[in-house]
């Protein structure tokens, strides 16, 4: 197979584990492979088919276009997964003088946010794009009732109001839903959400990708970079040559084995910085159930080399932290030897930027393992769409394992269920 567009490395994690008992979890690892495999030959699980798949991707990019030549903003109402895996794609987009319009991902609903927003728009040179899997997400519908009312309200001559339809765009599941009607009602063109992805898988999904191509981020060579990590599952014989597999493993051994039940992801790029909150949600919401999962925890280097690195070096040895690193040797700014003539600065003179990031991503490795804080470190030689596309495959798969391991449901959430439902009851009995 030629080669991945990262590698990881778990060796300073698997040492914390009995070697024995490992060798079981490798066992049921290959198991759980196999279950895995089964799904992606048999084509009965939609996630596994998105990759390959480039029909969709151009069915959407006359309607990115479009969104291109007509807006100077669009605004993304949705939460959650909704959100994530768009804001995780356009943090790689090169912002362009003038010829894409700027991205708002509104994932909330603080009211001052939206009025922040609302003043900083020119309503007819602005788009949404509204987003909610099951149509009836009451924090979505909340936004996009608002935005409607704000948005019918404005006038671009004195009789003349926006015609809602060409600034409006919604992305839902098929059937009678809540969101679903108003669309209809308001005559607001409809993408269907494929019922069979779930919030938090749907990085690889049109809900995600259509954010991206109004970007200019390229969702064919997101798809190629997660086709690669599928290819390579799909034809792994053992764990050991399918690196979610193996990542998955390590989290579920340490955590069943040692207490680790703390799973850090820590990037050290500023555009992998939303990766993080997507992996937090995909983890989190995949595998905390009936008292199991791990909690996991987002971290940026260098910046939490100041603030949380303190407890995972010296404090409980609890957690399993990934550091997700990529090569900046000789890259970014130089530094001129004529502003570093204090000796303390020596070290620096001469040397860019990156070159101290890269040596920050290998000291904080070595620490971590110095002081047997189990560590797994993850390395991208740049990051750009494919090796995107590959880590969310990653991670997506590893998830999906690590499930198996569990013994759970990975594509559920009934707690969380339980909240929305409670939130409602709230609203409706203030009314009374």
């Amino acid at each position: 197979m030629s080669q991945s567009y990262y590698n990881q490395d778990i060796s300073a994690g698997v040492l914390a584990l009995d070697m024995a008992k490992y060798q079981t979890y490798l066992d049921l690892g290959d198991k759980a492979l196999v279950s895995l495999k089964a799904l992606y030959d048999s084509n009965s699980l939609p996630l596994l088919e998105l990759p390959e798949k480039t029909s969709d991707l151009e069915a959407i990019e006359p309607i990115a276009e479009r969104f291109c030549e007509n807006f100077d903003d669009v605004i993304i109402l949705g939460t959650g997964g909704s959100s994530l895996g768009g804001q995780t794609l356009c943090a790689l987009a090169v912002p362009s003088a003038s010829t894409r319009p700027n991205l708002h991902f509104m994932d909330n609903i603080d009211p001052h946010s939206f009025d922040l927003l609302f003043r900083g728009i020119t309503p007819e040179r602005t788009g949404f794009i509204v987003i909610s899997k099951s149509g009836g997400t009451a924090e979505t519908l909340a936004q996009f009732l608002y935005c409607l009312d704000v948005f019918r309200s404005q006038k671009i001559s004195e009789n003349s109001a926006l015609n809602i339809e060409n600034h409006f765009l919604i992305i839902t599941e098929p059937g009678d839903r809540p969101l679903r009607r108003l669309a209809e009602k308001w005559k607001i063109e409809i993408i269907d959400y494929d019922p069979g992805i779930g919030g938090r898988y749907s990085a690889l999904a049109i809900p995600s990708l259509l954010p991206s191509l109004i970007a200019g981020v390229n969702a064919y060579e997101i798809r190629k970079g997660a086709t690669k990590v599928l290819k390579q599952m799909a034809s792994a014989n053992t764990v050991d040559e399918c690196p979610p597999a193996l990542g998955a493993i390590l989290n579920v051994a340490l955590a069943k084995e040692n207490n680790i039940n703390t799973t850090v992801l820590m990037p050290y790029l500023d555009r992998l910085n939303c990766f993080g909150s997507w992996f937090q949600q995909l983890w989190a919401e995949s595998l905390g159930k009936n008292g199991k999962g791990t909690t996991p925890i987002r971290a940026l280097g260098v910046v939490d080399q100041h603030s949380q690195l303190q407890l995972y070096l010296d404090g409980p040895k609890d957690k399993l932290i990934t550091l997700l690193i990529a090569n900046q040797n000789n890259k970014g700014g130089l530094i001129p030897k004529d502003l570093t003539d204090d000796p303390e600065l020596k070290f620096i003179a001469d040397k860019r930027m990156g070159d101290l990031m890269a040596a920050e991503q290998r000291a904080t490795a070595a620490t971590l393992i110095k002081n047997n804080c189990p560590t797994r470190i993850i390395k991208i030689n740049s990051l750009d769409e494919r090796s995107l596309g590959s880590l969310l495959m990653h991670f997506m798969l590893e998830t999906i394992i690590a499930a198996d391991l569990l013994g759970l449901n990975a594509f559920n959430q009934p707690a969380v269920e339980e909240g929305k439902a409670m939130a409602k009851q709230y609203l409706i009995s203030e009314g009374n």
